[in-house]
């Protein structure tokens, strides 16, 4: 019985690190999308105009 519970709780715990994992990377490309965008510019669109 005591085993049963005890991975129950483990199961447990490893859920909820694993959601906070991922919420925690969701919040992370979040912000990276937010900064200022480092693209490689075409320097031949700008010759033509």
């Amino acid at each position: 019985m005591f085993k049963f519970i005890r991975r129950v709780a483990g199961v447990v715990a490893l859920a909820m690190l694993s959601f906070r994992a991922v919420g925690s990377f969701l919040s992370w490309v979040e912000k990276q999308e937010d900064g200022p965008q480092n693209v490689w510019v075409d320097e031949d669109e700008f010759e033509d105009a």
